[in-house]
């Protein structure tokens, strides 16, 4: 029989949709092998186009390749920064964009195109829906992570092919995200990107229209 959801599940769901971060600050603490392997389970059960579960992870373990990734990024977020607006460029320079020094875990994560599981149902009109079923497991894999006290950082301002190629990766792999994930160094209340005058969150009624 299915389980039923109450009204305080339903709450404490709401709670953890609410208080998801994308973090930067981490602590060093290590994550225990139990707990990395069950987030990744966690992500395992995200819904797949046709359940192709085109979704593969690298966990980058070698502090070489990290250094060579936090590099990477650093050289990137320089040069996005460059091609901001000049009235946004102070408060882009004030931002921490990641964590992959402090992080304790880092993983790739990668979209598999060639993907046998499913056949191709449901994406031969729509191939962009195996990228958006790999984006389904890393929210499943970010609430997992809150619902234990960790916090969650994706990392978006690096080039994919030069990723693909450090990492050594199959050629058919595209890079949806780097994630770095571990102990926040503390609980934020508002979103980092609230506070310090970024974005603030729209009211969903804005993103909502009928025909």
């Amino acid at each position: 029989m299915a389980p039923q959801f109450g009204p305080e599940f339903q709450h404490e769901l709401a709670e953890l949709l609410a208080w998801r971060r994308d973090v930067r600050h981490f602590r060093r603490d290590p994550l225990g092998e139990e707990l990395v392997a069950e987030l990744l389970e966690a992500a395992q059960l995200a819904p797949s186009v046709g359940n192709s579960q085109p979704w593969r992870f690298v966990r980058v373990r070698s502090p070489d390749l990290r250094e060579k990734l936090a590099g990477h990024a650093d050289s990137e977020i320089a040069r996005a920064g460059a091609s901001m607006p000049a009235d946004r460029r102070a408060a882009y320079a004030a931002l921490k964009l990641h964590g992959m020094r402090e992080a304790p875990e880092v993983i790739a994560v990668f979209c598999d195109d060639a993907a046998s599981a499913g056949s191709g149902l449901g994406a031969a009109t729509m191939p962009e829906t195996r990228g958006f079923s790999v984006v389904l497991a890393i929210h499943t894999l970010w609430l997992a992570a809150r619902a234990r006290g960790l916090g969650l950082g994706w990392v978006s301002v690096v080039d994919p092919a030069h990723v693909t190629r450090l990492l050594e990766v199959p050629r058919n792999w595209r890079l949806i995200a780097l994630l770095c994930i571990g102990h926040p160094e503390e609980p934020d209340v508002r979103p980092e990107l609230e506070r310090k005058g970024w974005q603030a969150r729209l009211d969903w009624r804005a993103q909502v229209s009928e025909r």
